[in-house]
Parts: C-alpha cells; sequence; structure tokens
C-alpha cells in the first residue's frame, strides 16, 4: 500500500513538471482595465536553449532542463502604443507617432520599469517582464523546434526581414498582406502560437527582466552591476535566425532601439 502512494506521488510531480497548454477559456484569459489581454501559463519543465548540433546555435544557447515551478499570466501581445499612452500619458513634445495597435518600441529597459510601477500603483495588481525562462516556455508552447509551428519559417509566419536596408526578404510579402515595409506589424497580425500568444517571434525584441548570464548559472544578487539585460524573440529587422525560440539577445538597460518593446507578466494569486 505505501508503495502505491508513493508512485501516486510521484505521478502527481511529474504532472505538475510537465508542459500544460493553456486553454484559452474564460477561466484562463484575463483583461485588465486597460484591455490588456493574457492568458495563464500553467507551471512545467522544458528543455531550455538548443542542441549542439542546431544550425546558427550561438554559444550562449546551453541545452539544459528548465522548471516553472508557479503559473503566470503573460500577455498576449507586446504592449502597444495605446497602451502605454494610457498609462504613461502623451507628451507634447515627440510623441508617439503609429496607429495605437503598434507595439511600442524605442523604451529602455529602465522605461519598462516606469511603466510597470505605474500600472501596478493604478491596478492594485503585480506586473512585471517575463524572466528568461518564463519567456522561453511560453514562446515554445509546449515544442523543441526551433520556432512554435516547426523547423522551418517563412514569411507569412511572422514578421521578420522587412528592411530593404538590410535583406529585404520578406518586404514583398509584408505589402502583400496589406502592412507597411521598414517597421513592426499592428499587433495580432499574424497567427498566435497554440498557447494563444502573438508575435513571439519577430516584430520587436521583448526586454526580458534578467541580466544576460551564461544560465543556468543563478543571478547572485548585490555582486555584480547588472550591465547587459536579455532581450528575446527577433524583430521586424532581422534575420531569420534571430527567431528561433531558444536565439539570445541583449542590450545596456538603457539603450532605445526601434527594434525593441516589451510584453507583461501578471502574478498569478
Amino acid at each position: 500500500m505505501r508503495n502505491l502512494y508513493f508512485l501516486i506521488s510521484l505521478a502527481a510531480v511529474f504532472a505538475l513538471l510537465s508542459p500544460s497548454p493553456s486553454v484559452r477559456g474564460e477561466e484562463n484569459v484575463y483583461k485588465n482595465r486597460l484591455g490588456m489581454e493574457f492568458v495563464r501559463i500553467e507551471p512545467g519543465r522544458f528543455m531550455m536553449g538548443s542542441s549542439p548540433d542546431a544550425p546558427l546555435r550561438g554559444e550562449s544557447e546551453k541545452s539544459y532542463k528548465a522548471v516553472v515551478s508557479e503559473p503566470f499570466f503573460i500577455q498576449t501581445t507586446e504592449v502597444t502604443i495605446g497602451q502605454w499612452q494610457q498609462v504613461m500619458g502623451e507628451k507634447w513634445l515627440f510623441p508617439r507617432k503609429g496607429p495605437k495597435n503598434l507595439p511600442v518600441t524605442s523604451v529602455s529597459w529602465h522605461d519598462c520599469q516606469k511603466f510597470i510601477k505605474e500600472l501596478n500603483r493604478r491596478t492594485g495588481q503585480t506586473y512585471r517582464l517575463p524572466t528568461e525562462t518564463e519567456w522561453e516556455y511560453a514562446c515554445r508552447a509546449g515544442t523543441q523546434t526551433a520556432f512554435s509551428w516547426g523547423d522551418d519559417i517563412e514569411c507569412t509566419r511572422a514578421m521578420y526581414a522587412n528592411s530593404p536596408v538590410k535583406s529585404g526578404q520578406c518586404t514583398e510579402t509584408v505589402r502583400a498582406l496589406g502592412l507597411e515595409a521598414n517597421g513592426p506589424a499592428p499587433v495580432k497580425s499574424y497567427e498566435p502560437n497554440k498557447w494563444g500568444l502573438y508575435d513571439m517571434h519577430g516584430n520587436v525584441w521583448e526586454w526580458c527582466n534578467d541580466c544576460f548570464n551564461q544560465y543556468p548559472l543563478p543571478e547572485a544578487p548585490g555582486t555584480f552591476e547588472c550591465v547587459r539585460r536579455v532581450r528575446r524573440g527577433g524583430s521586424w529587422y532581422s534575420d531569420p535566425h534571430s527567431l528561433r525560440s531558444a536565439n539570445r539577445a541583449y542590450a545596456h538597460p538603457a539603450a532605445k532601439f526601434k527594434t525593441t518593446g516589451f510584453r507583461l507578466v501578471k502574478e498569478a494569486d
């Protein structure tokens, strides 16, 4: 009988640690008063990084078993210009231009923290940037392929290579879709992954909370100044390999790029 109880307990633990896709039911989707939509992601474990033989693999993409131990809500889209203006207001000098459903860009990691602080103050809830582990877990949506849909990529799948100055590989496809070259697309212009998340691949790079380190070594608080913050996902300007689920990039936390924005995590109660 004891052995039976042990096996049942062990099975429960492995069930908790296996990837559980988020079901887009009413109970798993949260929308706040600003209209920002979030999907609940259940705890799980997955292989983070890429295998040593993966094409165009970065040196920092060490493959290891990562665990997400707590559920969290992640925003279904990148934060938009409209959402930014609702929280931070509109500047009369050098206002942010573009449709309100474009992802907000040219925001530093520090700017994101100011936005989060104000959003938390207004709502009384706890929002933050995703950890790098949470971001990749959500991006993969239970897959181990280069992209959430498979190992190959094409211009109709995501926004990338949309600059005639660089490669221009996708500019013709982008125009055929009714979108503009040399910039990101409005959020939800491309199909979401199977967990209901849009633009995890491409459109704009997304800030994560972490310092850029050689994971899985833990960050040691207070032992160094974090001069590099993680960015994930690639952008409209990127080559295809930068959009891979495992691809890692970084920038100085004060840097502002027109290729970089962010999405939020809301902590689960």
